[in-house]
C-alpha cells in the first residue's frame, strides 16, 4: 500500500467532489482533464439508505476487476469553530493511526497485501477514505476503512506523533506560497466566514488539542445520517450493503452539525503576505455559485474560456504571447450556499505591473465580450469530453456518486449533463461574467516581498484594490 495523504489543501482551485479545492498543476499547459465538480450519473446505480441513515451507493462496471470505494463523511473545515480549525484535518490523519481492532502498521501491511493504496482528504465541506482494490478483496477492504472511520482509537502516544507530522506538514505548507495564497485570498473573499479559514488548520490548535477532545469532535461529525458509502466497479450492490451493515455502525440516531449559512455579502479586500519570494503570487477572486445552482453549467463553460485551458485567453495573452508568466489560470469553487472564483498568477517582480495589466485588460475584453461563437462551441465540447473521459475510471465514478450523493445533489445521466452543457449560450455567459467578475467584487491576494508595489500593479484591476 502507498498511502497518500492528500489532505494538505492545494488551494481554492478546481473542487475535488462536491466543491472541494485542488489546485492546477504548475503544470507545462493546463492539464486537458482536470478533477470536474461533481456530476454523477445514474447509468446503472444503486442507492440504498439504511436504518441508521447510512446511505449506500453504487454503479456496477461489468469491464473490470477492481472496485473504487470510499467512505465520505460531511465534515470538514467549514463546520469547525475558530478555536478548532484544523481538527478536521487531523482527525483525517488519526484515522490512520490505528482503531479498536487494528494497529497504523496492521493497516498498511493489509492494504499492502491487497495491492491497494488507501487514500484519504480533507476539504472544505467533506472528509473521505478511499482505496481502489481488486473485487476479491472488497470485503476486507471495507471491514478496515469502515472500523477506521467509526472507531478510530486516538491512543496519546499516536497522537503525539501525528501530531508533529501534520505540524511539519503545516509548516511546509507555510513556505509554499503558491499553495498558501488561495488561502489568503480565502481570507479575503469570506473574511471572519468559515470558508475563510485554511482547511489545513492552524498550528497553535493542532499543537495542543488533547484526545479527549479529537473524540468529541469525532462523534459529533462522524455520525450515521452524515455518511455515504460509494462503490463503483467490479460490485454488487446488494452485497456491499451487508457488508456495510455487519462492519458495525456507531452513535445510530444522532445528529451532526449542520454546514454554515452562506456568508452574508462581503465588501472586496486585500490581503497581502510578506515573504521574501523570487515571485509574487497573485489572486483575484469574488464569490461564486452553490453547488446547486443550475448556473454551474454555465459557468465551467466560461472559466474554460477565460483562463481553463491552453488556448484560454488569460493562457495565451499572460503566458504564450509575453512570457509574463510559467502559471496563470482561473478557477471555480463549489460549496453549499455559495462558492468562489478566481485567477493565480505567479510571477517576477520585475513583471508583475505588467501581467496585472494583462490580466485587467483581459477581464475588461472579458466582461463585454466573454467568448465567441468559436470560443464558445470549443468550450462546450472541452467540459463534454472531460465528462465522458472521466467515466472511464472506477475512481472517478465512485467521487461522482459519494460526493453528489452526500451533497443530496442530483444524480443526473450522462445526457442530461450533456444537455445542459449545449444549452449554455452567449447570452448566459454575458450575464455570470458581467456579474461574477464585476471589479467592485473583486478581492485581491498576494505573497511577495513589497505590498506597496503589489498595491499599485492592482490599479488596472481595481483602483479600490490599490488605494
Amino acid at each position: 500500500m502507498a498511502r497518500k495523504d492528500l489532505s494538505r489543501p492545494a488551494g481554492n482551485g478546481r473542487p475535488l467532489g462536491a466543491g472541494e479545492r485542488a489546485e492546477r498543476p504548475a503544470d507545462e499547459h493546463p492539464p486537458l482533464a482536470a478533477t470536474e465538480p461533481a456530476e454523477a450519473t445514474e447509468d446503472g446505480h444503486q442507492l440504498t439508505v439504511l436504518d441508521s441513515g447510512v446511505r449506500v451507493v453504487t454503479e456496477r462496471m461489468e469491464s473490470v476487476r477492481s472496485v473504487a470505494l470510499g467512505l465520505w463523511i460531511g465534515t470538514g473545515s467549514a463546520v469547525e469553530g475558530e478555536p478548532e480549525a484544523g481538527l478536521s484535518h487531523l482527525i483525517e490523519h488519526m484515522l490512520f493511526r490505528g482503531t479498536a481492532r487494528y494497529r497504523s502498521l496492521e493497516i498498511d501491511q493489509l492494504f499492502d497485501a491487497m495491492g491497494a493504496e488507501l487514500n484519504a482528504g480533507t476539504g472544505k465541506e467533506t472528509t473521505s477514505v478511499y482505496s481502489r482494490v481488486l473485487d476479491r478483496h472488497l470485503e476486507r477492504a471495507l471491514d478496515v476503512m469502515a472500523d477506521m472511520v467509526w472507531r478510530p482509537a486516538f491512543e496519546g502516544s499516536e497522537l503525539e506523533q501525528e501530531r508533529e507530522i501534520v505540524l511539519e506538514e503545516i509548516a511546509m505548507y507555510e513556505d509554499d506560497p503558491q499553495d498558501k495564497v488561495f488561502d489568503v485570498l480565502g481570507e479575503a473573499v469570506f473574511g471572519g466566514h468559515p470558508l475563510g479559514r485554511a482547511i489545513i488548520g492552524r498550528a497553535d490548535v493542532v499543537g495542543t488539542t488533547g484526545p479527549d477532545t479529537l473524540r468529541a469532535f469525532h462523534a459529533a461529525r462522524y455520525v450515521p445520517s452524515n455518511v455515504v458509502v460509494a462503490a463503483a466497479g467490479s460490485v454488487d450492490h446488494d452485497r456491499l450493503v451487508a457488508l456495510v451493515q455487519e462492519a458495525g455502525i456507531e452513535r445510530v440516531g444522532a445528529s451532526a452539525p449542520a454546514l454554515p449559512g452562506a456568508p452574508d455579502a462581503q465588501p472586496a479586500r486585500v490581503r497581502f503576505f510578506a515573504k521574501d519570494t523570487e515571485q509574487y503570487h497573485v489572486c483575484l477572486g469574488a464569490p461564486g455559485l452553490a453547488r446547486d445552482d443550475e448556473r454551474r453549467f454555465a459557468l465551467r463553460v466560461l472559466d474554460n474560456i477565460l483562463g481553463g485551458t491552453s488556448s484560454s485567453r488569460l493562457f495565451q495573452e499572460v503566458r504564450e504571447r509575453r512570457g509574463l508568466a510559467y502559471s496563470v489560470y482561473s478557477f471555480q469553487s463549489l460549496y453549499a450556499g455559495t462558492g468562489q472564483i478566481g485567477l493565480y498568477v505567479g510571477t517576477r517582480p520585475d513583471n508583475v505591473g505588467r501581467a496585472l495589466q494583462v490580466v485587467a485588460d483581459e477581464l475588461d475584453r472579458f466582461r463585454a465580450e466573454p467568448a465567441t461563437e468559436e470560443e464558445l462551441e470549443r468550450s462546450k465540447e472541452n467540459v463534454k469530453g472531460r465528462v465522458l473521459l472521466a467515466l472511464e475510471s472506477t475512481t472517478a465514478r465512485m467521487n461522482r456518486l459519494g460526493s453528489s450523493v452526500l451533497a443530496d445533489m442530483p444524480l443526473l445521466t450522462v445526457d442530461e449533463v450533456e444537455a445542459r452543457i449545449d444549452a449554455v449560450t452567449l447570452e448566459d455567459l454575458g450575464e455570470l461574467a458581467g456579474q461574477l467578475l464585476a471589479p467592485e467584487r473583486l478581492s485581491a491576494a498576494g505573497i511577495g516581498a513589497d505590498e506597496s508595489a503589489f498595491r499599485a500593479a492592482l490599479a488596472p484591476v481595481s483602483e479600490a484594490l490599490a488605494a
